[in-house]
């Protein structure tokens, strides 16, 4: 088995995984609008709160924007050590909890869910598998049906939780996250794996978009990525890949926090991947771009905008861009993990399931 083999072909699942969830979808999202705190018992919906690790938080970023965009309450992310260190006691009526964990048997995940269901949480989980322990202490799991994973690095798991967040959104407000949008989802993936079917093997770079991109920074050792908005999750899960595949200090930063300080530190031998946030951001990035260029910083963009480093669709939707650009970056830390002739199939040190408690 060659180096990366796994993780390029699980990679390469995403349409038809992305597909069965979106043939779902209806289903899925009527099934969370029956649980939803103020459906099932009386009040008022109080917030959300997403509670995972790893990957599964990246996801819980795009779920704190999209789930308080549709439901116009507040939504956050969970620290389980309150509970599981602190053992804090917190009041959870009329929230509901998103709990998120690919392997479903995350320790930590697992226990703080059902500390806030017993303090009156509804919780929805998302997890890939139907008999794990996550799904015994929820009201509710969204089965991802990824199928079995066997490389370190997340990668259908991932987008598939996306799409289960996408549901628990539209739940709230089907006007925000469209059946139409959704549909194009599928096609609009394979359209991004067709042109990065050649990410390099051996040492050598590959043609597509991905495979420019990583050869180009083939000796970069630290790299930024940032991004702002919805695009921030897939800007976090795009460091985390690179990381975890090509061995690349790569730090994952919102476009606002990176001026409020850290772009000090950015120079010729430090590269800034731009995840854009769509036309909302346009003039932010912008700007940004014209101050790195201007300071000497190599930088690339994903994004749906013209000349793109790393291109989504024209007009794609904003909310199903993080989930495309959340490829494109798994497609940038294979390249890149495979330029260095490294297999990110496994990892050094990584496992597939982590047991924090």
């Amino acid at each position: 088995m060659t180096a990366g083999s796994l993780m390029a072909a699980e990679l390469a699942e995403q349409p038809q995984v992305l597909g069965r969830l979106v043939d779902r979808h209806v289903a899925d999202r009527d099934q969370v609008r029956a649980v939803l705190p103020g459906r099932r018992l009386p009040g008022r919906l109080a917030g959300t709160v997403l509670l995972a690790r790893g990957s599964s938080d990246n996801v819980a970023v795009y779920g704190r924007y999209l789930i308080e965009l549709a439901s116009r309450r507040p939504a956050g992310l969970a620290a389980p050590s309150v509970h599981t260190r602190y053992e804090a006691d917190v009041d959870y009526s009329g929230y509901l909890a998103v709990a998120l964990s690919q392997s479903g048997a995350t320790p930590e995940v697992v226990e703080t869910a059902a500390r806030m269901r017993r303090a009156g949480a509804v919780v929805v989980g998302i997890t890939n598998e139907a008999a794990s322990p996550l799904t015994g202490v929820c009201d509710l799991t969204l089965l991802t049906g990824a199928g079995p994973e066997r490389a370190v690095p997340a990668t259908k798991t991932v987008t598939a939780q996306m799409l289960a967040i996408a549901a628990i959104a539209a739940a709230y407000d089907p006007d925000l996250v469209t059946v139409a949008d959704l549909e194009a989802l599928p096609d609009e993936a394979s359209a991004l794996l067709a042109d990065s079917a050649d990410l390099g093997v051996d040492g050598a770079p590959g043609s597509g978009p991905a495979g420019v991109v990583a050869a180009r920074w083939a000796n970069a050792r630290r790299l930024v990525v940032t991004g702002r908005g919805l695009a921030y999750a897939a800007a976090l899960e795009t460091a985390l890949k690179i990381k975890e595949s090509a061995r690349v200090h790569a730090e994952g930063l919102s476009s606002a926090d990176l001026l409020h300080g850290p772009i000090a530190a950015l120079d010729s031998r430090l590269p800034v991947l731009v995840v854009s946030g769509g036309e909302r951001f346009a003039a932010d990035e912008a700007a940004l771009a014209a101050r790195l260029t201007a300071e000497g910083v190599p930088y690339a963009v994903c994004g749906s905008a013209p000349g793109a480093d790393l291109p989504l669709p024209s007009g794609v939707s904003e909310v199903t861009a993080p989930i495309l650009a959340t490829i494109r970056g798994q497609q940038l830390a294979l390249a890149s993990a495979l330029l260095r002739g490294l297999d990110p199939d496994a990892p050094a040190g990584l496992s597939k399931v982590t047991a924090t408690h």
